[in-house]
């Protein structure tokens, strides 16, 4: 281990619940460097050799262990909690799933699903052939919220938690705002790929080591989590886009993957539950256009060169 890296969890350091009365794993001075192992979102339940009898019968209470928490020296209340992502070293395996009750389009894939990726150092083989560019992110990542008891990892909240913004990736910076003593830093739920909305509600989720530094800023807390990205994490190919359109938002979004599926069936003969994992791992749902009432364009976009041959 470097000099530098002076604070090492392991992965059995990991809680299933928000709570400001977890008590802390480790305390650190701020500018410290904290090495966190983090398991996959299933908490062990899903491993390289599982199958999709394993999905159905996931326990949800044990779905996304965040590794902490972290106690940082000072922080309080009103104090801005900064975190330099420094490195997230992944597995060389992931699993996407379909799992029912789940995802924005959980009404039309009602059965369970799995795809085990082979993961190396640029892409993650979801299906033979099939290769998606590789850019680890932390999906979980957030602390303690000043509200007492224990409140579930898997919603967002002020204090961050499970916002699966795919640009948490080495080389950014994640800001979020501390509301008890110490900030009680946790984070888990690591993806090799995700594209933006994470639509069947899983991406290449995947063990992994995630090192950064803690930083403080007293009395700068935002309101929510402010990210300032690094360019590694964006993306410039080519990409075809399916649209929907309308007067609600949620139903353009669900528009915007179903066309998007169809059009992956007719141009390439991909399955549709493999399609819609495709889509969750790989493409981009965007507000595109958000003025023109009572109409909204919501877009999905997946870059031209991921399927093999290049052509989408």
């Amino acid at each position: 281990m470097a000099p530098w890296q002076a604070f090492h969890l392991t992965r059995d350091k990991a809680h299933l619940a928000w709570n400001n009365r977890i008590d802390p794993a480790v305390e650190v001075n701020p500018g410290a460097v904290v090495v966190l192992e983090v398991n996959n979102a299933s908490g062990g339940q899903l491993d390289r050799h599982s199958t999709v009898e394993d999905v159905a019968q996931l326990d949800f209470s044990r779905i996304n262990p965040v590794t902490g928490p972290v106690f940082v020296k000072g922080a309080e209340a009103g104090d801005a909690l900064v975190l330099d992502i420094l490195a997230v070293d992944v597995d060389a395996w992931g699993w996407t799933a379909n799992i029912p009750g789940f995802g924005l389009l959980a009404d039309q894939f009602q059965e369970p699903h799995l795809r085990i990726s082979r993961v190396t150092g640029t892409y993650a083989e979801l299906l033979p052939g099939l290769r998606i560019p590789t850019s680890p992110f932390i999906g979980t990542i957030g602390v303690a919220p000043a509200a007492a008891g224990d409140h579930s990892v898997v919603p967002p909240r002020p204090v961050g938690g499970n916002m699966d913004v795919r640009h948490v990736t080495p080389g950014a910076r994640l800001v979020l705002p501390v509301e008890v003593p110490g900030a009680l830093l946790s984070l888990g739920d690591t993806h090799a790929a995700q594209g933006d909305g994470e639509v069947c509600g899983t991406a290449v989720e995947i063990s992994s080591v995630v090192t950064l530094r803690v930083g403080l800023a007293k009395g700068e807390a935002p309101r929510f989590p402010v990210l300032h990205t690094h360019p590694r994490s964006a993306r410039f190919g080519r990409a075809v886009a399916t649209t929907g359109i309308g007067p609600d938002l949620f139903q353009a979004a669900r528009d915007a993957v179903s066309s998007m599926i169809e059009h992956l069936g007719q141009s390439v003969g991909l399955d549709p539950v493999d399609a819609y994992l495709l889509c969750s791992v790989a493409a981009d749902l965007k507000i595109s256009e958000i003025v023109d009432q009572p109409h909204w364009v919501v877009s999905l976009h997946l870059e031209r060169d991921i399927l093999q041959g290049g052509m989408v």
